[in-house]
């Protein structure tokens, strides 16, 4: 099975092409800016806006599977139009796509949990442009997977676990929210998830979050702890009175997708009771 990790490069791509590589595979992965620092993958530049590239790159691969790890934040033409287009191709050429999304689809105005049966509503740019790739992915490849999923932290390398050092050490202005809720999920958990949702012909919507609800706040006191660097130095704030666009309390309900999974997605206070201490 020849596998293409679109972003390869970021965070949940890199621990994608680590996890291949130490299972004995041999992935491609596309970058934007540069290359990831692993080796034993085939790495290949990608702009999901060009769509010649994406042919050169896909006739380059011949991939049997492509999954799309890609952010691309709230740029409209590489999240959404480039999810559309990555969408098109796929079904062209007959590829299975296991496409990752985010939490971001959702208000969290409505409902206290969302599970998979849940129709999108997003507040934000970012939020909308993953619910239109959503959409793309479902109409043009029915046998696609979906896979929202929360905050991804662990290892240390995560923009969340970043940022908790950054305001400990006094080196970054900001504050952690007490009433901004997430399901966190370890990035190394993730992975392993969709390596086993890659082969198989699972389709459809599925939620990759942790089974645990905290707020950023409560994360980076976690992360904190973990990391020794000391409690009650870690600023707070609503962001309810800052006016930021989103939703607050955003709860994937993961249960349905855990139970076809033999992959265990941990909540946040095992995983970080069980990482090592991260340096600054």
């Amino acid at each position: 099975m020849t596998v293409l990790i679109i972003g390869g490069s970021g965070f949940l791509g890199a621990e994608l092409v680590r996890q291949a590589v130490a299972a004995g595979r041999s992935p491609a992965a596309t970058f934007h800016s540069r290359p990831g620092g692993r080796g034993g993958a085939a790495w290949h530049r990608l702009d999901l806006r060009d769509p010649l590239r994406l042919e050169e790159v896909l006739d380059t691969v011949a991939p049997d599977v492509v999954i799309n790890a890609t952010s691309g934040g709230a740029d409209w033409a590489v999240t959404a139009e480039g999810g559309v287009r990555l969408a098109l191709a796929a079904a062209e050429r007959r590829i299975r796509l296991v496409h990752v999304s985010s939490d971001a689809v959702f208000s969290g105005t409505d409902r206290a949990q969302y599970d998979e049966t849940c129709l999108p509503d997003p507040l934000t740019p970012y939020g909308a442009a993953k619910a239109a790739a959503e959409t793309a992915v479902r109409l043009l490849c029915p046998g696609a997977a979906v896979a929202r999923t929360s905050l991804i932290v662990g290892g240390g390398g995560s923009a969340h676990e970043r940022l908790v050092h950054a305001l400990a050490a006094g080196t970054r202005r900001g504050a952690l929210f007490t009433d901004d809720v997430r399901c966190p999920v370890h990035v190394g958990d993730l992975a392993a998830a969709l390596w086993e949702i890659a082969p198989s012909d699972t389709a459809g919507i599925l939620h990759l979050a942790g089974p645990e609800a905290v707020s950023r706040y409560e994360l980076g006191e976690l992360i904190a702890l973990r990391d020794g660097l000391g409690p009650g130095r870690l600023p707070s704030a609503l962001r309810s009175t800052t006016g930021l666009p989103g939703g607050l309390v955003v709860r994937l309900d993961s249960r349905a997708t855990q139970r076809k999974l033999a992959t265990r997605l941990r909540g946040a206070r095992e995983f970080l009771s069980e990482d090592g201490p991260q340096p600054d």
